[in-house]
């Protein structure tokens, strides 16, 4: 669905070509400083940009991380897509995470909803309902439904989400990315329950985010 090409997202290759293009013309033009600055733009790009290969967890019955970073709130808030309260989990990414996002278990994608907003800092309690986002429903094959919600953050202006309404997604399937900073909220089904912690550093398709209840 959003296959890397060399280890790179998609998305960033245009931006990292005009980096590289950039620092050739300023090395050719003997502009040292100006050159020096687009490879470090470069060299951060590439970082950012970044989309290891990663193999999910077999088990059954859990959810992975939809995203590399830090959980930073845990507890009840209103779903956007159902407008249920629900169990949520979310997680902060910095600049330096990979932010290429992961649907967090098997199933179908049952709604994609675009919510234009601001762009608060993402780790900020009301970036959940204020700032940009995009929120992705997913039944899975129990009938559980799943909401992911990318959410814009005060450097992130865009939101990339490659996942369509009837679409079959896999547990640590790569669906898109949010560009430099944002925050991914999960909110899960009734027999679900989280088992990561506050400040609990995840990585996207490989941490055990939550466990279905016996």
């Amino acid at each position: 669905m959003y296959n890397p090409i060399c280890g790179l997202a998609r998305d960033g290759l245009p931006i990292i070509g005009f980096f590289v293009l950039a620092a050739l013309v300023c090395a050719l033009l003997r502009w040292p400083a100006l050159a020096v600055v687009f490879l470090l733009a470069t060299a951060f790009s590439l970082n950012f940009f970044r989309d290891p290969d990663r193999a999910a967890p077999a088990e059954p019955g859990i959810a992975v991380a939809p995203a590399d970073g830090v959980v930073c709130k845990m507890g009840e808030a209103v779903d956007p897509l159902s407008g249920e309260t629900r169990r949520v989990v979310c997680i902060f990414m910095n600049v330096f995470n990979v932010h290429v996002n992961r649907a967090p278990i098997d199933g179908t994608v049952s709604e994609v909803r675009y919510i234009p907003g601001k762009f608060f800092n993402a780790s900020l309690d009301k970036a959940s309902t204020d700032n940009e986002r995009n929120a992705l429903g997913i039944a899975d094959a129990d009938g559980g439904r799943w909401t992911v919600v990318q959410i814009a953050g005060l450097i992130a202006r865009r939101i990339v989400c490659k996942a369509a309404v009837g679409d079959t997604v896999a547990r640590g399937m790569r669906y898109g990315m949010i560009k430099f900073g944002s925050r991914l909220d999960v909110y899960l089904p009734r027999d679900y329950h989280p088992v990561v912690t506050m400040g609990q550093k995840t990585t996207a398709g490989v941490t055990v985010l939550a466990r279905k209840a016996d």
